[in-house]
């Protein structure tokens, strides 16, 4: 990564630099998006940007989207870094302000754009995958609705977690958090759809998951099949019973899972999704990809 996005200048990696005294840095007052090109184009973005939006009006951010202009940085930004297709994340920052927590909303915000290569992983969409059950327990929101804010330090954890297992390591597999009561939350970095009797279902947005923009587009695409939906409490018992699951997020699209671990149980296996294709995941990433231009 050559260059990065600071405040709509493009600048050399080593030379992008925020001030100590932001409060992204001293306090995680902060969100981001993550999202990725189609063809070049960020796809889902007006979505991402109202999500942001949103959140920094919680925050007390000033931010007010550009969709037009944020798209030319985008590329621009891919370009210098010889790009054709990239992962690209936004961040909006509190920006500088005296040490001590503030009384009053903030006005000098920090945005920082990075533009990368796509994971290899994403080469092959729709490419099965393991999900690993893990002991760290899905935090509470900060407020009312969590954010994809600079707070990172749960998913952090569950990661560290998570490569403490010789066969999530080995399969690359994606964690699954459990709510503090038991019920089934999200992946470290995904949101998680199962299939039982061709119904589909999701964990609800009272476990404190994030409402992902990836989450609610598949059950949006499901609605327009005329596929079942169910959002509500389940348990990992439940989801070994499923007959199909995928993961969700911006860049990896719909990750079906053939392979359940959990610490100290042998290994449970489903049948791969996408080997039929009538199977609701399969339909569901085709008409994801078939939105994203690339069917």
């Amino acid at each position: 990564m050559r260059y990065i996005g600071v405040n709509g200048v493009l600048t050399e990696a080593a030379k992008a630099v925020i001030h100590v005294s932001d409060h992204g840095f001293l306090y995680g007052m902060g969100l981001f998006e993550t999202f990725r090109t189609y063809k070049g184009v960020p796809f889902l973005l007006d979505r991402h940007l109202h999500r942001l939006k949103e959140g920094c009006r919680m925050l007390g951010i000033p931010f007010q989207p550009d969709e037009e202009q944020l798209t030319k940085h985008i590329q621009h930004l891919m370009a210098a870094n010889g790009l054709n297709e990239a992962y690209i994340r936004y961040t909006v920052s509190a920006g500088e302000e005296a040490l001590g927590l503030p009384s009053g909303d903030y006005t000098r915000p920090n945005h920082i754009l990075f533009a990368k290569p796509l994971p290899s992983i994403n080469t092959q969409p729709g490419q099965s995958s393991a999900l690993q059950l893990l002991r760290t327990p899905r935090n509470t929101p900060e407020g009312e609705v969590r954010l994809k804010s600079l707070h990172y330090m749960n998913n952090i954890l569950a990661k560290r977690e998570l490569q403490q297992y010789a066969e999530a390591v080995h399969y690359k597999a994606e964690g699954i958090m459990l709510t503090a009561n038991g019920f089934l939350a999200e992946g470290i970095v995904s949101n998680l759809f199962f299939v039982r009797n061709n119904t589909l279902y999701t964990p609800d947005l009272s476990t404190g998951i994030l409402p992902g923009i990836t989450r609610e587009f598949i059950l949006e695409l499901a609605d327009l099949r005329g596929i079942p939906c169910e959002q509500g409490l389940y348990h990992w018992d439940e989801l070994k019973q499923a007959d199909e699951i995928f993961m969700t997020n911006s860049i990896q699209e719909i990750r079906p899972v053939d392979l359940l671990l959990e610490p100290g149980e042998v290994a449970s296996h489903l049948s791969v999704p996408l080997a039929q294709t009538e199977s609701i995941t399969a339909l569901l990433l085709h008409d994801y990809r078939q939105k994203a231009g690339m069917k």
